[in-house]
C-alpha cells in the first residue's frame, strides 16, 4: 500500500540555463512558451520532473525535447521555490547551467 501524506506536495520542475560561447560573443539558449499561462514568453528551456525521473535525467529528456542539444554537462546549481511565483501552484523549480561552445552545437 503506498504511503499517502498528509500535506500537499509542490510541483518539482527543472531549467536549463545554458550559455553559448562562439569564440566572441556569449549567447543564452531560449525557448518561447507555447501553453499559457506563459504564452509566447521567452524562458530557459525546462518542464515537469515526472514521477520516478531524476533530477539531472528531467533536465536532459527537457533540454533535449525543447532544443535539440544531447550529451552536454549540465550542473545543478540553485533552487527556486517561493510558493508565490507560479500562478499554477507551488512549485519548486531546480535549475541546472552549462557552457557550450556553439560551433560545435
Amino acid at each position: 500500500m503506498p504511503f499517502t501524506y498528509e500535506y500537499p506536495r509542490p510541483a518539482v520542475t527543472v531549467d536549463c540555463i545554458v550559455f553559448g560561447w562562439d569564440g566572441e560573443k556569449l549567447k543564452v539558449v531560449l525557448i518561447q512558451r507555447k501553453l499559457p499561462p506563459f504564452k509566447n514568453a521567452w524562458a530557459f528551456p525546462g518542464g515537469f520532473v515526472a514521477e520516478n525521473e531524476g533530477l539531472e535525467a528531467a533536465a536532459r529528456r527537457e533540454l533535449a525535447e525543447e532544443t535539440g542539444l544531447h550529451d552536454i554537462e549540465l550542473q545543478q546549481f540553485q533552487s527556486f521555490g517561493d510558493p508565490g511565483r507560479d500562478p499554477r501552484g507551488h512549485t519548486i523549480t531546480v535549475a541546472f547551467w552549462s557552457l557550450i561552445d556553439t560551433n560545435l552545437h
